[in-house]
């Protein structure tokens, strides 16, 4: 259920090899003279028990994924979405071309120093995957190669590097690889001074690693094999046969997980156990890799907190008394709390997002008024400074500073309209310096485009922001405004506190130069305004999140920004939550929707703990087994509230090995929409048989995926003969 980090905009399953239509007992065979008709899924009546109550899941059979009639049953409805999509070919062809003509292919990322080394990715023309290197010491200095990704994926239909690790003498590489798309990682190691590989090879294993001090010892995690849910940490000494690797940890309560990292000085390794809101650490020195972790502090309801360390100290961003977190320290020989000392208070206007410690300075990622700032502390006297971005709405983040003795932090920033930049920030003479701009080919300028920050008064009087852009009229001047309703792509998420930035795309741009506008909904059950805004959109308050998006849906067509007739949806994920239930609301505000991985079946999934991520989350969704919850979600859950009333034209996406959202959620939500809906708007579903959550694993055979999605968009809004504006 859980959106991963950057989950792409249409999410999984819009690639697929498209295979014939299987006989089935699921399936119609479409009969060639009425044109394309949908597969019906067979109807299975299974009961399903809670609360005295009975529900019927006439379609809980597709749930058996080895199940040669479901797997029929995927393939026919995606042979059907082929053939409704026949027309838009030529322009897929088009819009895929344009995406790929705006990257440039063979570019490289912009190095960064860990230790005595510069790393950097290259990629070649024509690529889905980089080729990593290293130089010794020096920019100048000879390229060392570390992974050829493009050699590892060959043969696969998916591939993914999960991450990568050094030994303390560098020359020992671990590294995590999925093949699948379910995030279940095998993890290999190569010997960097001769390139060889070694024999030792871990399979089953989750996506973390961190090695000790002595170059013999890594740690790593595995999941539990139904749940997926991390729950191990497990010792390996290289060399070794992994089935005898050492158990260091293991997490007995489901409702948490687990997280390892080492600190930024190298020096500790950190053991988490995480659920939606709490957290307890344990610790060891990675000099002694067979010393026992200890707990830092206790796990505590609803208190979460994150360590780090420096010098003689550990470092706390903890909620303890401060919802919107603030910043503690205390000796490494004296972690109990009432050691901690205070060093950044609590702010009620301002969310403590995270910390990053250097040498001589704090630098704390804070969110306000829903925009990201970084406030810069210098350790030795508490003096701070703010650095500057300069527009409405946008996106920074610190990137690759893994290096605490430096005076230089690394960031990345962008806009709706500026592309991914980044930046090295000097600490003390407060100037930075740009490093890289992603370069966006075929006559690209942020010029051309508008970006605006515009609130929408929700139904109970909250101000619920919205990031907007779209593309400046020919001849306009720079701050005219956008002149004329467009067809409009609203966004939202607004789940698990995730903060939704205004970030560029290029392959937006396909939209917007014909016509389209983009705007991304900052609705409640995001942290986008603080703790106080992610409270306010789950558990018992999660219809705000949904009132939010319609709101602002109906404020950009009252302040002329959409057309009333092109106003389109997209969320994936939990987001897709948000789709199915706005379009169970109110499915004449929408002229279509993008709903990717959705996660639609919420009170039978949060019924079933086997089912993978559900144990830890009943703090978002509700515990169903309660029935104060159990009522609450049922009355929002997409998938329990189909009725029979028109619906927007929709696609839908999935894939197959989907560890987060299971794929029979949107493949049963087509199935009862097809059965009970009263219009004849397109309704399709695409599976990506070869993948998972986050959609195809290539550079280049994403964008597949991306033009599929715009045509569908530009189709339904009368554009798919107009060409995009150069």
């Amino acid at each position: 259920m859980k959106l991963c980090a950057h989950l792409p905009l249409v999410g999984a399953g819009l690639a697929l090899g498209l295979a014939a239509c299987s006989p089935a007992a699921s399936t119609q065979t479409p009969q060639p003279e009425q044109g394309p008709q949908p597969p019906v899924a067979r109807i299975e009546a299974h009961e399903l028990e809670a609360h005295g109550e009975v529900r019927v899941d006439n379609y809980y059979w597709l749930r058996e994924r080895d199940n040669p009639e479901v797997i029929a049953y995927l393939e026919a409805e995606n042979a059907y979405t082929e053939a409704m999509t026949a027309d838009t070919a030529e322009l897929r062809k088009e819009i895929e071309a344009e995406l790929a003509g705006r990257i440039k292919q063979d570019d490289t990322t912009v190095p960064f120093r860990e230790r005595d080394y510069f790393y950097y990715q290259r990629w070649a023309e024509g690529g889905d995957y980089p080729v990593i290197y290293r130089k010794r010491g020096s920019l100048e200095a000879d390229d060392e190669l570390v992974l050829d990704l493009p050699k590892l994926a060959e043969g696969q239909t998916f591939f993914q590097l999960g991450s990568w690790d050094f030994s303390e003498n560098q020359q020992i590489l671990a590294y995590t690889t999925d093949t699948t798309g379910r995030r279940i990682y095998t993890v290999s190691f190569v010997d960097l001074s001769t390139g060889e590989r070694l024999s030792d090879e871990i399979a089953g294993a989750a996506r973390s690693l961190a090695w000790a001090q002595d170059d013999r010892h890594l740690f790593y995690l595995r999941q539990d094999p139904v749940t997926l849910r991390n729950h191990q940490v497990f010792r390996h000494t290289l060399g070794s046969d992994p089935s005898g690797d050492t158990l260091v940890y293991e997490e007995g309560d489901e409702t948490f997980g687990v997280s390892l990292r080492r600190s930024k000085s190298r020096e500790y390794l950190f053991v988490g156990s995480y659920s939606t809101l709490s957290s307890e650490m344990r610790y060891l020195p990675t000099a002694q890799p067979e010393a026992e972790l200890r707990v830092f502090e206790p796990r505590a309801a609803k208190h979460e907190y994150y360590i780090d360390h420096l010098g003689d100290h550990f470092y706390v961003r903890s909620n303890l008394d401060a919802k919107n977190f603030r910043v503690m320290r205390t000796p490494v020989a004296a972690t109990e709390r009432a050691n901690w000392e205070e060093i950044v208070p609590h702010r009620e206007d301002v969310l403590l997002w995270n910390i990053e410690l250097f040498r001589d300075h704090l630098v704390l990622a804070e969110r306000c008024k829903g925009l990201v700032e970084y406030t810069v502390r210098r350790l030795s006297d508490g003096s701070a400074h703010r650095i500057d971005f300069g527009e409405p709405a946008y996106s920074a983040a610190k990137h690759s500073n893994l290096e605490i003795d430096s005076n230089q932090m690394r960031f990345t920033y962008q806009s709706l309209s500026t592309p991914r930049t980044v930046f090295d920030y000097d600490l003390d003479a407060r100037t930075k310096q740009q490093r890289k701009q992603v370069e966006v080919l075929g006559g690209f300028s942020s010029d051309n485009y508008v970006s605006e920050r515009l609130e929408a008064t929700a139904r109970d009087g909250t101000k619920v922001p919205i990031s907007l852009v779209y593309r400046r009229a020919e001849g306009a001047e720079p701050d005219a405004a956008l002149g004329e309703a467009r067809p409009l792509l609203l966004y939202g998420y607004g789940s698990y506190g995730v903060t939704l930035d205004a970030r560029f795309s290029s392959d937006r741009l396909s939209l917007l130069d014909r016509g389209f506008a983009f705007a991304i909904a900052h609705i409640r059950g995001g942290a986008d305004l603080g703790f106080a805004w992610y409270e306010d959109g789950k558990l018992l308050n999660k219809r705000n999140t949904f009132t939010d998006f319609i709101d602002c849906a109906e404020f950009l067509i009252s302040a002329g920004y959409a057309d009333p007739k092109r106003l389109f949806a997209a969320g994936g994920s939990a987001g897709g939550l948000l789709m199915g239930a706005v379009v169970n609301m109110r499915p004449e505000l929408f002229a279509g929707v993008l709903a990717a991985v959705p996660f639609v079946d919420v009170v039978t999934t949060m019924l079933d703990t086997s089912i993978p991520l559900t144990t830890g989350e009943f703090d978002e969704w509700g515990d169903p087994r309660k029935r104060e919850y159990y009522d609450y979600m049922l009355s929002y859950s997409p998938y329990d509230n189909v009725t029979a009333q028109a619906y927007p034209a929709m696609l839908v996406t999935t894939g197959l090995h989907d560890s987060q959202v299971q794929y029979w959620e949107p493949a049963k939500w087509v199935a009862k929409l097809r059965a009970t809906k009263t219009d004849s708007n397109p309704l399709l579903l695409r599976t990506n048989m070869d993948a998972g959550h986050g959609g195809a694993s290539g550079r280049l055979s994403a964008l597949e995926e991306q033009a599929f999605a715009w045509a569908f968009l530009l189709k339904l809004a009368g554009l798919a003969g107009v060409e995009a504006a150069r």
